[in-house]
């Protein structure tokens, strides 16, 4: 006679498994070194930092429409934070600053996923302008717009997915293009 109470409990959070394949998937392909040889993404802490960022966003943008997408998307996006915290005191920062760092983190995160969600429905040259501010640091608009159909074909195959298949964590990024010289 336990259905009354079932409301009582705690939601049940997504294994701890598959975040860390999910996360790990995004960690992995914003490491790509494709990206920063032949797209100019700076290979700097900042470079792999909006690198990672976009590719968390297009992960998260997905997971919105997943009906246990919301749950899945909350845990990720804390263990991205878990992460941000783990890798700041590894390099050293003081116990006094990594709060401001994380919140710094956090604006970024959220200026630029409002950045990209605007400029994905603004089309293709919106994102590449995006990308370029964000990431290139407005250095080349010919490579963002490579990395802008990289990022159209992520959210395609994203959308492609299945749900069992997207919250499972049982998919890959596609591959970005070898031939991304512009």
């Amino acid at each position: 006679m336990l259905w009354p109470f079932n409301h009582f409990r705690k939601p049940q959070t997504p294994h701890r498994g598959t975040i860390e394949a999910i996360y790990g998937m995004i960690v992995t392909r914003a490491r790509e070194p494709l990206f920063y040889r032949a797209l100019g993404v700076p290979d700097t802490v900042n470079g792999r930092f909006d690198l990672l960022l976009l590719h968390l966003w297009l992960v998260l943008r997905r997971l919105r429409s997943a009906a246990a997408g919301t749950t899945l998307s909350q845990a990720l996006f804390d263990h991205f934070c878990i992460d941000m915290d783990d890798n700041l005191r590894e390099m050293g920062v003081g116990d006094l600053t990594v709060p401001k760092r994380m919140q710094a983190f956090g604006e970024a995160f959220y200026g630029r996923t409002a950045a990209y969600d605007l400029a994905l429905t603004g089309g293709p040259e919106a994102l590449a302008q995006a990308l370029c501010k964000n990431i290139l640091n407005g250095a080349d608009i010919e490579k963002a717009r490579l990395l802008a159909a990289y990022a159209e074909a992520v959210v395609a195959a994203l959308a492609g997915l299945d749900e069992t298949a997207l919250v499972s964590g049982a998919w890959k990024f596609p591959w970005p293009e070898a031939n991304m010289q512009p």
